[in-house]
């Protein structure tokens, strides 16, 4: 249904369904976009299993989904390719989810987990379980990186709040907050002994090659939970973007609905930290780049998420054809669209 009837303009043809007195207003290229994001993840999450040192034909890769086929290719696809591309299609909507809420709150698009601080405070947290505590199972690093990046988020939001919680001012704090935490993650690597050190320095790249269906299950769970938290309140944390009288002047209890969403946005960065270690940017990119496809002028979590999950299942692919870590790639592509967006943002300013 076209909307331009009404003498409103929503920005291109929309379309309405409405039900139970109740209408949900989608513009006709944002679902295209969703579409089409959502056919590029399945292709690559096909392409991520079927190819690598042994190629699988279609056929191959069908029989073995469903436990057919040689023993090998079982194994092969289930043990070690498609619990990797599963890892990254769902890590990439937990880290663009995450990206687009911060984004939201601060009102900046330098707003985001990696770059506020969130993510050094996960893995931080995940650096005392392994060096301090000598425990390197997944579920003690899990429980490390959530509290390390609530604890950071924490500090964050206290130092930043001056009768509430000003968008730039949080972004400020916690760049602060990051470097502060860079430095004593670099402590705690280099008071440890070597071996320990290499290895966390190893995980601290972020890749998903060695894990494996056993951590996936407690992974998919918590990530379900939170983004099913996120939806819950999605619609009151979109009236935010009014600015905060309209938002009361709604019902929305502002303050509130922002604590709740940070600890919701933190909790989707650690729990993808504690699975395969910090993964740079993406959180930054994929909302930004969302926005820019379907050119919407408000929260659009949908479309974040479709955008993270393609954009780190294409990073994995390039990691394994080049033999890096997926977390270099994304250093790498990220690193020079962040210091792209430094220089649009000061020019703006």
């Amino acid at each position: 249904m076209n909307d331009s009837h009404a003498g409103l303009d929503f920005g291109g043809r929309t379309i309405v369904w409405r039900r139970g007195g109740k209408s949900l207003r989608v513009s006709a290229r944002t679902i295209l976009v969703r579409s089409i994001l959502l056919t590029l993840a399945l292709v690559l999450a096909i392409v991520g299993v079927t190819t690598g040192t042994y190629v699988l034909s279609l056929g191959e890769f069908g029989q073995a989904l469903v436990g057919d086929g040689r023993e090998i290719i079982v194994r092969m696809v289930w043990e070690w390719r498609l619990p990797r591309v599963l890892f990254a299609l769902i890590g990439g909507i937990a880290l663009a989810v995450s990206g687009s809420i911060f984004q939201s709150l601060t009102r900046n698009p330098l707003g985001s987990p990696d770059v506020i601080g969130f993510d050094a405070g996960a893995y931080t947290g995940a650096l005392i379980v392994m060096l301090v505590l000598g425990n390197t199972a997944y579920a003690p690093l899990a429980v490390g990186a959530v509290a390390g990046g609530a604890v950071a988020a924490l500090v964050v939001y206290l130092l930043a709040w001056r009768n509430g919680v000003q968008g730039f001012r949080f972004i400020i704090v916690g760049i602060g907050l990051a470097a502060f935490l860079t430095g004593i993650n670099n402590y705690l690597l280099i008071r440890t002994g070597a071996e320990e050190a290499r290895a966390a320095v190893s995980w601290g790249f972020g890749s998903f090659a060695s894990l494996g269906f056993e951590q996936f299950s407690p992974f998919v769970g918590g990530v379900a939970v939170l983004l099913a938290l996120v939806a819950t309140q999605a619609t009151a944390f979109g009236q935010l973007e009014l600015g905060d009288d309209a938002a009361a002047a709604l019902g929305v209890r502002t303050e509130r609905i922002r604590f709740v969403m940070v600890l919701l946005g933190v909790g989707l960065t650690a729990a993808v930290t504690a699975a395969a270690g910090p993964i740079a940017f993406l959180a930054l990119v994929a909302p930004q780049l969302a926005r820019r496809l379907t050119r919407a002028r408000g929260l659009d979590i949908p479309s974040s998420a479709l955008t993270g999950g393609v954009l780190l299942l294409t990073a994995d692919l390039v990691g394994q054809r080049i033999e890096i870590s997926i977390g270099l790639v994304t250093v790498v592509l990220g690193g020079g669209y962040f210091l792209w967006l430094l220089i649009n943002e000061g020019r703006r300013r």
